[in-house]
């Protein structure tokens, strides 16, 4: 039994984090919950404030095994592929040929070099060739598999049509099978990263595909503004305003929704990229509709529009690390969710974080 005692100078003889007094102790040591008429007495509470250290001080979660730059340019290069191709669709459509062969092009390479830095971050290809033994629907990786697997081909027979010339019917069908899978290959990767336990991530959830499809059409319309001849960028100027009004509208109801989990969006280095973002979409959108008579401005409109593009993506990368590594943004909105009588979590199906086992040592994980 402790032999603890109360005394003018505090708590004496008392076992450490075992005796909580309730209430407060006022400033001259006497216990309290009143203050006296016409004073005001200064009250310090004894028991300190939570904090949300974890065992061994290591996370709750394993960090993302993904890393920078190739999962970031995955990610952008996707949505700049999926988003060109629906471009070049309706520039061939339209009668637009320069930006038809600008934009098919930009969806070929950027069909490719996302499919490398995913086979890269893998470590080998057949890594990505086994993906393609089963097709699973509740997996996005296993969609996003088959969605390049399909998309990749198509778009290189458009491009190689569109500049060459020839077999303009195969092209033609081409084209339209890649624009048709365009947004799907611009969106899925938003799918893939919040079914994860990642919280800036997961609880993004609902608005994240809004979010990559907007940056996707930026990126493309940005590159249409810099490659097509200017008599022809109508579309391209069109779809980069539209991306731009699409995204920075989804990235705010996201953050407003997911209340403290946001946070990483707007501190750290994900906040960075995303006010980055955010200045060179609006300086872009604004050259591309003032500048569209000027060749060299409506260039320099879509360089801004396309990095603009590239750090959305590389802040939401960021800002899902932070979250991961800081166990607060996972205990609290799993307490809030407990009390109100929700679940306390989903269950992702596509996990490149693990909750760690709190008891065990950290060498044993």
């Amino acid at each position: 039994m402790s032999e603890s005692e109360v005394t003018r100078d505090g708590v004496r003889g008392g076992r450490p984090d075992r005796e909580a007094t309730t209430g407060a102790v006022r400033a001259d040591g006497r216990q309290g919950g009143r203050r006296r008429r016409g004073r005001a007495r200064a009250e310090r509470a004894m028991v300190p404030d939570a904090d949300f250290r974890s065992y061994y001080g290591m996370p709750i979660l394993n960090p993302p095994v993904w890393t920078a730059p190739d999962i970031p340019g995955y990610l952008f290069l996707g949505g700049l592929a999926g988003a060109s191709s629906v471009l070049g669709a309706g520039a061939r459509a339209s009668g637009r040929p320069g930006l038809a062969r600008s934009s098919t092009v930009a969806a070929l390479g950027g069909g490719l070099l996302s499919l490398v830095a995913l086979v890269h971050d893998l470590g080998k290809p057949a890594r990505f060739l086994n993906m393609l033994r089963v097709v699973k629907v509740t997996s996005p990786m296993s969609v996003g598999s088959w969605l390049l697997a399909g998309y990749v081909p198509l778009a290189g027979v458009a491009a190689a049509s569109a500049v060459t010339g020839r077999l303009p019917r195969v092209g033609a069908a081409a084209t339209t099978g890649a624009a048709a899978l365009g947004p799907a290959v611009a969106s899925y990767t938003a799918a893939l990263i919040s079914d994860t336990a990642v919280p800036a991530w997961h609880d993004g959830h609902r608005e994240m595909p809004y979010v990559f499809v907007g940056s996707g059409a930026t990126a493309a319309g940005g590159l249409g503004l810099v490659a097509a001849p200017l008599r022809e960028q109508a579309p391209a100027r069109a779809l980069a305003v539209l991306g731009v009004g699409a995204e920075l509208a989804s990235v705010e109801l996201m953050e407003r929704r997911m209340g403290m989990t946001a946070e990483p969006y707007s501190s750290g280095t994900g906040g960075r990229y995303l006010r980055a973002s955010k200045v060179l979409a609006l300086a872009g959108a604004a050259g591309a509709v003032l500048g569209r008579r000027n060749r060299i401005a409506s260039a320099l409109s879509g360089a801004a529009l396309v990095a603009a593009s590239a750090a959305t993506r590389w802040g939401i990368f960021h800002a899902g690390l932070q979250s991961a590594e800081d166990p607060k943004y996972t205990v609290v909105p799993q307490r809030q969710r407990l009390e109100e009588g929700r679940p306390a979590t989903g269950t992702p199906t596509t996990t490149p974080t693990t909750t760690r086992t709190p008891a065990a040592p950290a060498g044993e994980h």
